[in-house]
Protein backbone atom coordinates (compact mmCIF):
# COMPACT_ATOMS: atom_id res chain seq x y z
CA UNK A 1 0.00 0.00 0.00
CA UNK A 2 1.03 3.58 -0.55
CA UNK A 3 2.22 5.46 2.47
CA UNK A 4 -0.21 8.35 3.06
CA UNK A 5 1.31 11.58 1.83
CA UNK A 6 -0.04 13.74 4.61
CA UNK A 7 1.16 17.09 3.23
CA UNK A 8 -0.62 16.47 -0.05
CA UNK A 9 -3.77 15.28 1.71
CA UNK A 10 -3.80 18.38 3.89
CA UNK A 11 -3.47 20.61 0.83
CA UNK A 12 -6.46 18.93 -0.80
CA UNK A 13 -8.65 19.11 2.29
CA UNK A 14 -7.67 22.77 2.81
CA UNK A 15 -8.80 23.51 -0.74
CA UNK A 16 -12.12 21.77 -0.08
CA UNK A 17 -12.64 23.62 3.21
CA UNK A 18 -11.94 27.07 1.73
CA UNK A 19 -14.80 29.55 1.35
CA UNK A 20 -15.72 29.23 -1.42
CA UNK A 21 -14.18 25.81 -1.86
CA UNK A 22 -11.56 25.28 -4.53
CA UNK A 23 -11.56 22.29 -6.89
CA UNK A 24 -8.29 20.33 -6.69
CA UNK A 25 -7.29 18.70 -10.00
CA UNK A 26 -4.78 15.88 -9.41
CA UNK A 27 -2.45 15.28 -12.35
CA UNK A 28 0.23 12.67 -12.90
CA UNK A 29 1.22 9.74 -15.07
CA UNK A 30 0.46 6.07 -14.72
CA UNK A 31 1.23 4.66 -11.29
CA UNK A 32 1.74 7.93 -9.38
CA UNK A 33 -1.08 7.22 -6.91
CA UNK A 34 -4.01 9.40 -8.01
CA UNK A 35 -6.67 6.75 -7.39
CA UNK A 36 -5.14 5.65 -4.08
CA UNK A 37 -5.14 9.27 -2.91
CA UNK A 38 -8.80 9.73 -3.89
CA UNK A 39 -9.76 6.66 -1.85
CA UNK A 40 -7.78 7.97 1.11
CA UNK A 41 -9.65 11.28 0.88
CA UNK A 42 -12.96 9.41 0.71
CA UNK A 43 -12.18 7.58 3.94
CA UNK A 44 -11.05 10.79 5.58
CA UNK A 45 -14.18 12.76 4.64
CA UNK A 46 -16.64 9.93 5.31
CA UNK A 47 -18.74 7.84 2.96
CA UNK A 48 -22.07 9.42 3.88
CA UNK A 49 -21.09 12.78 2.36
CA UNK A 50 -18.66 11.63 -0.33
CA UNK A 51 -18.96 9.66 -3.56
CA UNK A 52 -16.08 8.28 -5.62
CA UNK A 53 -16.79 7.81 -9.35
CA UNK A 54 -14.44 6.00 -11.75
CA UNK A 55 -15.27 7.62 -15.09
CA UNK A 56 -12.83 5.45 -17.00
CA UNK A 57 -15.03 2.44 -16.23
CA UNK A 58 -18.47 4.08 -16.43
CA UNK A 59 -18.33 6.71 -19.22
CA UNK A 60 -19.98 4.63 -21.96
CA UNK A 61 -23.19 6.36 -23.07
CA UNK A 62 -24.67 9.33 -21.17
CA UNK A 63 -27.76 7.27 -20.31
CA UNK A 64 -25.85 4.30 -18.90
CA UNK A 65 -23.38 6.54 -17.10
CA UNK A 66 -26.20 8.38 -15.33
CA UNK A 67 -27.88 5.13 -14.27
CA UNK A 68 -24.63 3.55 -13.04
CA UNK A 69 -23.56 6.61 -11.07
CA UNK A 70 -26.89 7.27 -9.36
CA UNK A 71 -27.53 3.59 -8.60
CA UNK A 72 -24.30 3.42 -6.59
CA UNK A 73 -24.74 6.82 -4.93
CA UNK A 74 -25.58 7.48 -1.27
CA UNK A 75 -27.48 10.58 -2.44
CA UNK A 76 -31.03 10.75 -3.78
CA UNK A 77 -31.48 11.21 -7.53
CA UNK A 78 -34.42 12.02 -9.80
CA UNK A 79 -35.78 9.68 -12.45
CA UNK A 80 -33.49 9.29 -15.46
CA UNK A 81 -34.62 11.18 -18.60
CA UNK A 82 -34.48 9.90 -22.17
CA UNK A 83 -31.80 10.95 -24.66
CA UNK A 84 -28.06 11.61 -24.63
CA UNK A 85 -28.12 15.36 -24.04
CA UNK A 86 -30.88 15.13 -21.43
CA UNK A 87 -29.01 12.37 -19.58
CA UNK A 88 -25.77 14.35 -19.52
CA UNK A 89 -27.61 17.44 -18.26
CA UNK A 90 -29.21 15.28 -15.55
CA UNK A 91 -25.80 13.89 -14.55
CA UNK A 92 -24.37 17.40 -14.34
CA UNK A 93 -27.38 18.55 -12.30
CA UNK A 94 -26.84 15.61 -9.96
CA UNK A 95 -23.17 16.52 -9.46
CA UNK A 96 -23.95 20.15 -8.82
CA UNK A 97 -27.19 19.79 -6.83
CA UNK A 98 -26.94 16.57 -4.78
CA UNK A 99 -27.21 17.00 -1.02
CA UNK A 100 -26.50 14.88 2.03
CA UNK A 101 -28.73 14.55 5.07
CA UNK A 102 -29.68 17.97 6.42
CA UNK A 103 -29.18 19.48 2.96
CA UNK A 104 -25.43 19.70 3.45
CA UNK A 105 -23.19 20.02 0.36
CA UNK A 106 -21.48 16.82 -0.72
CA UNK A 107 -18.09 15.96 -2.18
CA UNK A 108 -17.56 14.10 -5.47
CA UNK A 109 -14.22 12.45 -6.23
CA UNK A 110 -14.14 12.09 -10.01
CA UNK A 111 -11.35 9.81 -11.21
CA UNK A 112 -10.18 10.27 -14.84
CA UNK A 113 -12.75 12.99 -15.47
CA UNK A 114 -11.50 13.60 -19.05
CA UNK A 115 -13.20 10.31 -20.01
CA UNK A 116 -16.38 12.40 -20.36
CA UNK A 117 -14.89 13.21 -23.74
CA UNK A 118 -16.37 9.85 -24.80
CA UNK A 119 -19.77 11.58 -24.93
CA UNK A 120 -18.65 13.99 -27.67
CA UNK A 121 -19.71 11.49 -30.33
CA UNK A 122 -23.36 11.90 -29.27
CA UNK A 123 -25.66 14.63 -30.66
CA UNK A 124 -25.51 17.97 -28.88
CA UNK A 125 -22.47 17.11 -26.76
CA UNK A 126 -19.57 18.57 -28.74
CA UNK A 127 -18.54 20.83 -25.83
CA UNK A 128 -19.25 18.34 -23.07
CA UNK A 129 -16.00 18.90 -21.14
CA UNK A 130 -16.36 22.69 -21.19
CA UNK A 131 -19.98 22.42 -20.07
CA UNK A 132 -18.92 20.04 -17.33
CA UNK A 133 -16.13 22.15 -15.80
CA UNK A 134 -18.22 25.33 -16.07
CA UNK A 135 -21.08 23.57 -14.26
CA UNK A 136 -18.78 22.37 -11.45
CA UNK A 137 -17.24 25.83 -11.05
CA UNK A 138 -20.66 27.37 -10.34
CA UNK A 139 -21.83 24.63 -7.95
CA UNK A 140 -22.07 24.78 -4.18
CA UNK A 141 -20.83 21.20 -3.90
CA UNK A 142 -17.19 20.19 -3.51
CA UNK A 143 -15.13 18.26 -6.06
CA UNK A 144 -11.75 16.61 -6.52
CA UNK A 145 -10.84 15.70 -10.11
CA UNK A 146 -8.02 13.52 -11.41
CA UNK A 147 -6.47 12.72 -14.78
CA UNK A 148 -3.40 10.98 -16.14
CA UNK A 149 -3.42 13.37 -19.13
CA UNK A 150 -1.60 16.48 -17.94
CA UNK A 151 -1.29 18.35 -21.25
CA UNK A 152 -4.96 17.89 -22.14
CA UNK A 153 -6.17 18.91 -18.69
CA UNK A 154 -4.07 22.08 -18.61
CA UNK A 155 -5.36 23.03 -22.05
CA UNK A 156 -8.96 22.47 -20.95
CA UNK A 157 -8.56 24.56 -17.78
CA UNK A 158 -6.53 27.35 -19.38
CA UNK A 159 -9.44 29.83 -19.56
CA UNK A 160 -11.67 28.29 -16.93
CA UNK A 161 -12.58 29.89 -13.57
CA UNK A 162 -9.86 30.31 -10.94
CA UNK A 163 -11.70 27.91 -8.63
CA UNK A 164 -9.73 25.02 -10.14
CA UNK A 165 -6.43 24.30 -8.36
CA UNK A 166 -4.03 22.14 -10.35
CA UNK A 167 -1.91 19.79 -8.21
CA UNK A 168 0.86 17.79 -9.86
CA UNK A 169 1.35 14.65 -7.79
CA UNK A 170 4.98 14.52 -6.66
CA UNK A 171 7.01 11.31 -6.67
CA UNK A 172 7.59 9.44 -3.44
CA UNK A 173 10.57 10.53 -1.40
CA UNK A 174 13.34 8.19 -0.29
CA UNK A 175 11.79 8.29 3.19
CA UNK A 176 8.40 7.24 1.75
CA UNK A 177 10.16 4.44 -0.11
CA UNK A 178 11.76 3.21 3.11
CA UNK A 179 8.30 3.00 4.70
CA UNK A 180 6.95 1.02 1.73
CA UNK A 181 9.87 -1.42 1.78
CA UNK A 182 9.07 -2.44 5.38
CA UNK A 183 12.56 -3.88 5.82
CA UNK A 184 13.27 -6.37 8.64
CA UNK A 185 14.92 -5.16 11.83
CA UNK A 186 18.28 -6.54 10.65
CA UNK A 187 18.36 -3.90 7.87
CA UNK A 188 18.87 -0.73 9.86
CA UNK A 189 20.78 2.51 9.61
CA UNK A 190 22.84 3.15 6.49
CA UNK A 191 22.05 -0.26 4.95
CA UNK A 192 18.28 0.35 5.03
CA UNK A 193 18.68 3.91 3.77
CA UNK A 194 20.90 2.75 0.90
CA UNK A 195 18.38 0.09 -0.16
CA UNK A 196 15.59 2.67 -0.04
CA UNK A 197 17.57 5.21 -2.07
CA UNK A 198 18.39 2.51 -4.62
CA UNK A 199 14.76 1.43 -5.02
CA UNK A 200 13.65 5.08 -5.15
CA UNK A 201 16.15 5.86 -7.93
CA UNK A 202 15.32 2.77 -10.00
CA UNK A 203 11.56 3.34 -9.65
CA UNK A 204 11.85 7.05 -10.51
CA UNK A 205 9.87 7.66 -7.32
CA UNK A 206 6.66 6.27 -8.88
CA UNK A 207 4.54 4.51 -6.23
CA UNK A 208 3.44 1.65 -8.51
CA UNK A 209 7.05 0.81 -9.38
CA UNK A 210 8.22 1.19 -5.77
CA UNK A 211 5.49 -1.19 -4.59
CA UNK A 212 6.37 -3.73 -7.28
CA UNK A 213 10.08 -3.71 -6.40
CA UNK A 214 9.26 -3.84 -2.68
CA UNK A 215 7.09 -6.92 -3.27
CA UNK A 216 9.84 -8.71 -5.18
CA UNK A 217 12.47 -7.89 -2.54
CA UNK A 218 10.10 -9.18 0.14
CA UNK A 219 9.63 -12.46 -1.76
CA UNK A 220 13.40 -12.79 -2.17
CA UNK A 221 13.90 -12.38 1.61
CA UNK A 222 11.16 -14.88 2.45
CA UNK A 223 12.68 -17.46 0.10
CA UNK A 224 16.09 -17.08 1.71
CA UNK A 225 17.70 -15.63 -1.42
CA UNK A 226 21.22 -14.41 -0.51
CA UNK A 227 20.73 -11.40 -2.81
CA UNK A 228 17.51 -10.34 -1.11
CA UNK A 229 18.60 -6.69 -0.98
CA UNK A 230 19.62 -6.52 -4.65
CA UNK A 231 17.12 -4.06 -6.14
CA UNK A 232 18.68 -4.37 -9.59
CA UNK A 233 17.96 -8.11 -9.65
CA UNK A 234 14.40 -7.31 -8.54
CA UNK A 235 14.02 -4.87 -11.43
CA UNK A 236 15.29 -7.48 -13.89
CA UNK A 237 12.53 -9.81 -12.68
CA UNK A 238 9.92 -7.04 -12.82
CA UNK A 239 10.80 -6.10 -16.41
CA UNK A 240 10.30 -9.66 -17.67
CA UNK A 241 7.08 -10.45 -19.55
CA UNK A 242 5.21 -11.53 -16.41
CA UNK A 243 6.48 -8.77 -14.13
CA UNK A 244 4.19 -6.16 -12.58
CA UNK A 245 6.28 -3.26 -13.88
CA UNK A 246 6.35 -4.72 -17.40
CA UNK A 247 2.57 -5.14 -17.22
CA UNK A 248 2.13 -1.55 -16.00
CA UNK A 249 4.34 -0.22 -18.80
CA UNK A 250 2.38 -2.23 -21.37
CA UNK A 251 -0.89 -0.82 -20.04
CA UNK A 252 0.38 2.76 -20.10
CA UNK A 253 1.91 2.35 -23.58
CA UNK A 254 -1.23 0.93 -25.19
CA UNK A 255 -3.69 3.18 -23.35
CA UNK A 256 -1.97 6.43 -24.24
CA UNK A 257 -1.28 5.43 -27.84
CA UNK A 258 -4.91 4.49 -28.36
CA UNK A 259 -5.95 7.90 -27.00
CA UNK A 260 -3.69 9.62 -29.53
CA UNK A 261 -3.79 9.96 -33.31
CA UNK A 262 -1.41 8.26 -35.75
CA UNK A 263 -0.98 5.00 -33.81
CA UNK A 264 1.59 3.30 -36.09
CA UNK A 265 3.83 6.33 -36.66
CA UNK A 266 3.78 7.15 -32.94
CA UNK A 267 4.99 3.65 -32.08
CA UNK A 268 7.84 4.12 -34.54
CA UNK A 269 8.90 7.40 -32.91
CA UNK A 270 8.86 5.79 -29.47
CA UNK A 271 11.12 3.04 -30.77
CA UNK A 272 13.47 5.68 -32.22
CA UNK A 273 13.63 7.49 -28.87
CA UNK A 274 14.07 4.18 -27.07
CA UNK A 275 17.26 3.67 -29.09
CA UNK A 276 18.50 7.23 -28.53
CA UNK A 277 16.94 9.97 -26.43
CA UNK A 278 17.51 13.70 -26.71
CA UNK A 279 17.00 13.80 -30.47
CA UNK A 280 15.86 16.93 -32.27
CA UNK A 281 12.86 17.12 -34.60
CA UNK A 282 15.17 16.98 -37.61
CA UNK A 283 17.00 13.89 -36.36
CA UNK A 284 13.74 12.09 -35.61
CA UNK A 285 12.25 12.95 -39.02
CA UNK A 286 15.36 11.58 -40.74
CA UNK A 287 15.17 8.30 -38.86
CA UNK A 288 11.41 8.10 -39.42
CA UNK A 289 11.85 8.95 -43.11
CA UNK A 290 9.04 11.49 -42.98
CA UNK A 291 8.96 15.25 -43.50
CA UNK A 292 9.73 17.52 -40.53
CA UNK A 293 6.18 18.89 -40.76
CA UNK A 294 4.46 15.52 -40.38
CA UNK A 295 6.99 14.43 -37.74
CA UNK A 296 6.24 17.56 -35.72
CA UNK A 297 2.53 16.63 -35.79
CA UNK A 298 3.34 13.11 -34.58
CA UNK A 299 5.48 14.46 -31.76
CA UNK A 300 2.77 16.90 -30.70
CA UNK A 301 0.31 14.00 -30.49
CA UNK A 302 2.74 12.08 -28.28
CA UNK A 303 3.13 15.17 -26.07
CA UNK A 304 -0.66 15.49 -25.94
CA UNK A 305 -0.91 12.14 -24.13
CA UNK A 306 2.24 12.75 -22.04
CA UNK A 307 4.36 10.00 -23.54
CA UNK A 308 7.23 12.29 -24.56
CA UNK A 309 8.47 15.66 -23.38
CA UNK A 310 10.53 18.30 -25.18
CA UNK A 311 13.34 20.10 -23.36
CA UNK A 312 15.36 22.63 -25.33
CA UNK A 313 13.88 21.18 -28.52
CA UNK A 314 15.14 17.68 -27.73
CA UNK A 315 12.67 14.86 -27.11
CA UNK A 316 12.71 12.11 -24.49
CA UNK A 317 10.35 9.76 -22.64
CA UNK A 318 8.36 11.12 -19.70
CA UNK A 319 8.65 7.75 -17.92
CA UNK A 320 12.23 6.40 -18.10
CA UNK A 321 11.19 2.83 -17.25
CA UNK A 322 8.72 2.87 -20.12
CA UNK A 323 11.69 3.53 -22.37
CA UNK A 324 13.37 0.38 -21.00
CA UNK A 325 10.17 -1.58 -21.60
CA UNK A 326 10.00 -0.40 -25.23
CA UNK A 327 13.61 -1.43 -25.80
CA UNK A 328 12.88 -4.87 -24.37
CA UNK A 329 9.39 -5.72 -25.55
CA UNK A 330 8.65 -3.82 -28.78
CA UNK A 331 10.45 -6.41 -30.86
CA UNK A 332 9.42 -9.45 -32.91
CA UNK A 333 10.47 -11.84 -30.11
CA UNK A 334 10.39 -11.83 -26.28
CA UNK A 335 13.54 -10.66 -24.48
CA UNK A 336 15.96 -13.28 -23.24
CA UNK A 337 17.34 -13.30 -19.70
CA UNK A 338 20.55 -11.81 -21.08
CA UNK A 339 18.56 -9.01 -22.76
CA UNK A 340 16.75 -8.22 -19.51
CA UNK A 341 19.94 -8.07 -17.46
CA UNK A 342 21.77 -5.94 -20.05
CA UNK A 343 19.02 -3.35 -20.44
CA UNK A 344 18.27 -3.09 -16.73
CA UNK A 345 21.99 -2.65 -15.97
CA UNK A 346 22.22 0.01 -18.65
CA UNK A 347 19.30 1.86 -17.06
CA UNK A 348 20.32 1.32 -13.43
CA UNK A 349 24.04 2.08 -13.34
CA UNK A 350 23.86 5.90 -13.67
CA UNK A 351 21.02 5.99 -11.14
CA UNK A 352 22.44 3.90 -8.31
CA UNK A 353 23.28 5.94 -5.19
CA UNK A 354 26.81 5.58 -3.89
CA UNK A 355 27.02 3.96 -0.45
CA UNK A 356 28.78 5.89 2.27
CA UNK A 357 30.74 2.98 3.69
CA UNK A 358 29.97 -0.13 1.66
CA UNK A 359 31.11 -1.18 -1.85
CA UNK A 360 28.67 -0.47 -4.70
CA UNK A 361 25.56 -2.60 -4.86
CA UNK A 362 26.10 -5.88 -6.70
CA UNK A 363 24.52 -6.18 -10.08
CA UNK A 364 21.98 -8.86 -10.92
CA UNK A 365 23.63 -12.26 -10.81
CA UNK A 366 22.34 -13.45 -14.18
CA UNK A 367 24.32 -12.69 -17.33
CA UNK A 368 27.90 -11.53 -17.78
CA UNK A 369 29.69 -8.47 -16.49
CA UNK A 370 29.49 -5.39 -18.73
CA UNK A 371 32.42 -4.74 -21.04
CA UNK A 372 34.33 -1.48 -21.32
CA UNK A 373 32.57 -0.88 -24.64
CA UNK A 374 29.18 -1.28 -22.91
CA UNK A 375 30.18 1.24 -20.26
CA UNK A 376 31.07 3.84 -22.87
CA UNK A 377 27.63 3.46 -24.40
CA UNK A 378 25.81 4.06 -21.13
CA UNK A 379 24.36 7.53 -20.71
CA UNK A 380 22.40 9.52 -18.19
CA UNK A 381 18.65 9.26 -18.78
CA UNK A 382 16.67 12.36 -17.93
CA UNK A 383 14.10 11.98 -15.14
CA UNK A 384 10.99 14.08 -15.57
Amino acid sequence: MLTPRSTLTRRITAALDAQPSRIPVLLGGCGVGRTTLLHQIRERLGRTTTQYVDLERTATTPERFLRAMTAASPFAAQAAPVGARASFDAALAFFTGARAAGQEPVTFLLDEFLELRTFESFPGLRRVLYDFVDGLASSGNRFVLSSRYTARTLRLLRDRPARFEVIHLPPLTAEDTLDVLDLPDTSVGEDAEFIARTVHALADGRPAYVNALAGTLRQMRESGNPGADDAVSALVEQMSAGGRIAHACNFCYELRLHRARGYGALKAILEILADEEGLTLTAISQRLQRTPGSTKDYLSWLEDVDLVVSRQKRYSFVDPLLRVWVRLHCRPFPPTEEDLVREVHRYALPRLPQPTSEPPLAMATAGTAPTEEDRKGWGIIEID
